[in-house]
């Protein structure tokens, strides 16, 4: 089974809020809310990915030493294997805005369960919970 290896963020904004992406049209699992982020390209450390990942996303710089890994997740679907490291940012530079038409919300963590995510999101919930 192919090993998928994604990396995905949990930005907290300054009333404890974590920010939520949904998955737009012709994606896979479109529709889904899920910690904003994406691929690590061939080469390319997981915290480097992310940087480029939330620039092209949602148009804000993050210095890398404002992410700080959290948990992961570690999930089987059918036809791959998901690895995802998790980190957490409370400090960006530039407004948040969805650059690919995706829909946005900044929720709080005991309501990030009314929110339906992928498989490989739901286990994260806990640790982001802790945090608040």
């Amino acid at each position: 089974m192919k090993l998928v290896l994604v990396v995905a963020c949990a930005l907290v904004d300054a009333d404890g809020r974590i920010l939520l992406a949904q998955r737009p049209e012709g994606k896979s699992m479109a529709g889904l809310w899920e910690f904003p982020g994406g691929k690590v390209e061939h080469g390319e450390r997981p915290e480097i990915s992310l940087i480029r990942e939330l620039k092209e996303e949602l148009g804000i710089d993050i210095s890398e030493d404002c992410l700080a890994p959290l948990t992961f997740a570690s999930h089987g679907y059918d036809d791959f294997h998901l690895l995802m490291p998790l980190y957490i940012c409370r400090r960006w530079n530039g407004a948040v805005q969805g650059k690919e038409g995706q829909n946005l919300a900044w929720v709080r963590p005991v309501r990030l369960r009314d929110y339906p995510m992928p498989e490989a999101d739901i286990p994260l919930i806990p640790h982001l919970m802790e945090l608040v």
